[in-house]
Parts: C-alpha cells; sequence; structure tokens
C-alpha cells in the first residue's frame, strides 16, 4: 500500500518568524516539497502564530489549487471554535484533531477518547459539514479506538514520540513497533484508517511500515527540515519516499 508523505512546514515557518522578512517562504517550501514527490503539506496554526501563521494558510491552499491539485491539505490543532473557522475557510481535506495547550511546545499525547468524546463529536460533525475528512491524534494503544469510530473519525494519527526516542536503543524500539502494531490492527478492525506522526526518520521508518504495511499517512517536519540542511529538500524528499517504501 502507497503512504503518503505530508511535509510538515512548521519549522519553516518558524525560521521564518524569527526575522521579520519573507524568508524562507512556506509556499516556496511547500511547492519545492510537492514538485519533489510529496503528496501533501501538513501545518498546525497555534493560537500565538509562533510557528505557521494564520495568513499562511490560503496561500497554501492557493498553491495546492493552482499547482498541485492531487496533493492534500492537513490542517492540524486543538478543535477550538476560532481553528475550525480557518480549517473551513482553508478548505482543508483533512482536519487532525490534537489535544494540545497552547502553551505546548509540540504535541505530545493522544486524546482521552471517552472522556473528551462530546467536544470530539461536535468538532467532527463540524469538519465533516465542510466536506473535510477528519484524523484523531492518538495514543499507540487500542484503547478507546472504538469510540473513535463511532464518533465519526476516519482516522487516527498514531503518536509516535515513544518510538522516534528509542533511536539508540533496539529493544525498546522493537517495544514500541509492538505497541503501534497492536493499536493499529485495533484501529482497522474499528475501521479507521491509520496515519503516523512525530520524530519519523529516514532511519526508523521502514521498520514503521513494516509493522503497519496498512500505514496511510507519515506527517514529517522536525527529521526532514534536518535533513535538508544537509541533503538538499529535493534529495531529503527523495530519501523519505525510499524509507517508506521500506
Amino acid at each position: 500500500m502507497r503512504t503518503v508523505l505530508s511535509v510538515n512546514v512548521n519549522a519553516v515557518a518558524m525560521l521564518r518568524n524569527r526575522r521579520d522578512l519573507p524568508w524562507p517562504s512556506v509556499v516556496r517550501f511547500g511547492r519545492l516539497a510537492l514538485a519533489s514527490g510529496a503528496g501533501g503539506l501538513t501545518v498546525h496554526p497555534r493560537p500565538d502564530q509562533r510557528h505557521v501563521r494564520f495568513s499562511d494558510l490560503p496561500d497554501l491552499r492557493a498553491l495546492i489549487d493552482a499547482e498541485f491539485p492531487q496533493a492534500e491539505f492537513n490542517v492540524e490543532g486543538y478543535p477550538s471554535e476560532a481553528f475550525l473557522d480557518l480549517c473551513e475557510a482553508a478548505r482543508a481535506d483533512q482536519v487532525t484533531l490534537v489535544p494540545d495547550d497552547p502553551s505546548q511546545a509540540t504535541s505530545d499525547h493522544g486524546w482521552d477518547f471517552v472522556r473528551e468524546a462530546e467536544r470530539l463529536e461536535a468538532a467532527i460533525a463540524r469538519v465533516t459539514g465542510f466536506g473535510a475528512r477528519t484524523s484523531l491524534f492518538a495514543d499507540p494503544s487500542p484503547e478507546g479506538l472504538d469510540v473513535a469510530a463511532r464518533l465519526g473519525a476516519s482516522r487516527v494519527e498514531f503518536y509516535t514520540g515513544p518510538y522516534g526516542a528509542t533511536h539508540s536503543d533496539p529493544e525498546a524500539a522493537q517495544r514500541e513497533l509492538a505497541r503501534l502494531k497492536a493499536a493499529a490492527d485495533a484501529a482497522i478492525t474499528a475501521g479507521l484508517t491509520v496515519n503516523a506522526g512525530h520524530d519519523l526518520t529516514v532511519g526508523n521508518l521502514p521498520e514503521l511500515k513494516r509493522a503497519i504495511p496498512t500505514l496511510s499517512e507519515v506527517s514529517i517536519g522536525h527529521a526532514l527540515i534536518a535533513d535538508t540542511l544537509e541533503f538538499g529538500l529535493s534529495e531529503t524528499i527523495r530519501r523519505f519516499l525510499v524509507a517508506i517504501d521500506g
């Protein structure tokens, strides 16, 4: 099964935001990433706009519409009314709902699907209403995935941070892969499609894909941007695509 590589441009935006200048351009970076073979772009417009700014979303939407209509636009964030309004205006193809506190540096845990069922059901209905797919950020556990499916989600995105953290411990990596595989099997049984994201690299992607052959999408930012500094963007995209193919 083909797994889509969605390039997260938040780190590019964060670098741009260090200066009151228009570069590096998230649109130019997005164009190069898609032209090099990426299947989509991911953004996380946080309330304080410390990474992607709200004004970046229509520009990226216009890029995809004009030059890469086959690509997907994935917008992730906490399901506040303001965030859902942004997603609707940007005509997101996929909305990934994450349980982030605004002060968090990055996403680091999944939803409690039972406790947050009412909030999530309302948000999913809103996203479905404007024609986008909903993915829910999830810990690598089978617990609650049947609830996520009943709430109307199409997908879950498993948090792969614990797997990424095992980069120097092969035994721990195998334990985390087993957890991810068990969670993916439960998600598929519940009727959900599986995405993954966080601390995924050229080195750890092949084993992840072997553990979850039906993986639909990976969203990658930090490692991809880091590799771009060494290899350049086009070569980095090529390397990640090869890794995803196993």
